[in-house]
């Protein structure tokens, strides 16, 4: 008499995604949630959340990266509710498009806290249960990161330490079975990005894509993130560079009809 084992079922995988519920962090969800993941989506505005949750079917939880106990208390939580496969530094922003001359430093330190700090929180919290899945860490930081441009350097500087961050992370796991993933958007038309860096002005944020034919959308970088983190485990995108065809360049733009065939 042959004794048959009961087939063994995959494990869900789970993704964390901070700034979750806006713009490239809401698309990010939704994509591998559509993949068939469990999704975890972190960010400070509950009502968006729970738009969100209603949506996808996501796990919400509510919490400010910039703030250690608000940190502490949502990866308790995040952890108590299940395994960690994936954590998606999306949380961050600019303000403002000053000259270095004329800086306001309140946002210059608001964005270091936030573009660098608060992603190094969520990356230390997780880390111990991200070692035990063999997981993965995505930061999703800015072609900012890679190349200045005039009124940006509050905002490059910030992007530039998260990604050295990562850089530098990458090299301190050499050894263990984690991924380190940097992908790096250029200009990106979301709801939010341009309106929260020029303080609400809603036609200064439209300026910014006026007349760009197609700028990428947060679907395009929420791909990149669902395409990195299925690759077979042994493959590492140490740095995506993504940027829409009209974009050269931080300062090399294309403005008017390119003429796509689709």
């Amino acid at each position: 008499m042959t004794s048959t084992q009961p087939a063994t079922l995959p494990t869900t995988k789970r993704a964390v995604v901070t700034g979750g519920s806006s713009g490239i962090g809401a698309a990010t969800v939704r994509a591998l949630r559509a993949q068939g993941w469990d999704v975890v989506a972190v960010a400070r505005r509950a009502e968006r959340l729970e738009a969100l949750a209603a949506e996808t079917g996501c796990e919400i939880v509510v919490a400010d990266v910039t703030n250690d106990d608000s940190v502490t208390q949502a990866v308790t939580s995040i952890t108590a509710g299940g395994r960690v496969d994936v954590l998606v530094n999306n949380a961050g922003g600019a303000l403002g498009l000053d000259r270095v001359d004329g800086a306001d430093l309140g946002k210059w330190s608001a964005m270091y806290e936030l573009n660098v700090v608060g992603t190094l929180r969520m990356t230390q919290a997780l880390l111990p249960a991200l070692r035990e899945t063999a997981g993965d860490i995505v930061f999703i930081t800015s072609t900012a990161g890679h190349e200045p441009y005039e009124g940006g350097a509050g905002y490059v500087a910030s992007k530039y330490g998260e990604r050295v961050a990562a850089r530098t992370l990458r090299l301190e796991l050499v050894g263990e079975p984690l991924r380190v993933i940097e992908i790096a958007p250029g200009m990106v038309h979301t709801e939010e990005f341009s309106l929260v860096r020029f303080d609400g002005d809603a036609e200064r944020a439209a300026g910014v894509y006026e007349n760009v034919d197609r700028p990428l959308l947060a679907e395009d970088i929420a791909e990149a993130v669902r395409w990195t983190v299925t690759l077979p485990k042994h493959v590492n995108i140490d740095t995506m560079i993504v940027r829409p065809v009209a974009q050269g360049g931080a300062t090399k733009l294309a403005k008017g009809p390119l003429g796509f065939q689709d």
